[in-house]
């Protein structure tokens, strides 16, 4: 893999990627700069300005741009501190973007038409101040997070909607916003995570969010229960046993054992999420499911004998 970039303070700004793999892996250093901002239209399939550029490393061959439908996930380094305006432009099949703790500054339409978009990974533990909020700001739609550093955590980001309606004949906008996915995406202290206002949003989230993202969502804070309090944990618990076929249907179709194994935990029936691995042809999950729990051993005492 190769880069286009030029020098921007005392690091180093990339302006384009090439190289063969869809999911390029962004270096730290180039010529002994730190790699601090990603430029504009980095990964946009159009032209850009490159006359300033150079290419790093200087002797590289690699000519393909990494841009565009081509590109499918993006590891940023942890020193990358600015993603300028439309660096992810049209990216229609980026799925995943893996980022340090330093992100301070994002332009605008940032990930403008990335349909794909599932994932923001951060190499970060879970209590720490980030960038997210600000990269959340970036994506209305559904978005999932993982914190990378231990204890870890993964939490779900639902939908919303923002629109304004004119007020006519005065010409006054109402600015209206539809959806629990907006209020999550405002539970911070400062620039961490504020754990327990974002799981307070379920009460309200369950009156207007599919099953479906309420199973993820509850799925999540179970799996990885970072700062996750005895009454949140729960009110999640009782979705998920009201909600069986969900659940499984989810924990399935992402091929999650332990997914299977806290459901079975928690209690629920088992019959026909195993028939519904049988039919994906995920006999993993099956015998999951439909394994016996063992029966501890049985101690005998001198009155047995």
């Amino acid at each position: 893999m190769a880069v286009l970039w030029q020098p921007c303070g005392e690091g180093a700004r990339i302006l384009r990627v090439l190289g063969d793999s869809p999911c390029p892996v962004l270096p730290g250093l180039v010529a002994g700069r730190p790699v601090t901002e990603v430029g504009p239209y980095c990964f946009a399939a159009r032209e850009i300005e490159l006359r300033d550029g150079a290419l790093w490393p200087a002797d590289s061959t690699d000519t393909h741009e990494v841009t565009g439908d081509f590109l499918e996930e993006a590891v940023l380094p942890d020193s990358v501190q600015v993603l300028h305006s439309a660096a992810f432009y049209n990216c229609h099949r980026l799925r995943r973007v893996e980022a340090g703790p330093a992100l301070e500054s994002l332009g605008s339409d940032l990930f403008t038409n990335c349909r794909a978009l599932r994932t923001f990974a951060l190499r970060a533990a879970p209590d720490a101040e980030t960038g997210l909020k600000k990269l959340l700001g970036a994506v209305s739609a559904d978005v999932g997070v993982e914190f990378l550093g231990a204890p870890g955590a993964k939490l779900f980001y639902p939908e919303y909607f923002e629109w304004l309606d004119e007020n006519t004949p005065a010409h006054i906008f109402n600015h209206s916003i539809e959806g629990e996915g907006y209020r999550m995406r405002q539970c911070f202290s400062g620039g961490a995570v504020d754990y327990a206002a974002y799981d307070a949003t379920f009460a309200q989230a369950c009156v207007g969010e599919s099953e479906e993202k309420l199973c993820r969502l509850a799925l999540g804070r179970l799996l990885v229960p970072f700062a996750l309090g005895e009454d949140a944990r729960a009110d999640y618990e009782f979705y998920l046993t009201a909600h069986p076929e969900g659940a499984f249907g989810l924990a399935i179709a992402a091929r999650d054992e332990a997914a299977l194994r806290l459901l079975v935990k928690l209690g629920l029936p088992v019959q026909q999420a195993a028939a519904q691995c049988a039919k994906a042809g995920w006999s993993a999950g099956a015998t999951i499911l439909l394994a016996r729990p063992r029966r501890a051993a049985k101690r005998y005492d001198f009155d047995d004998l």
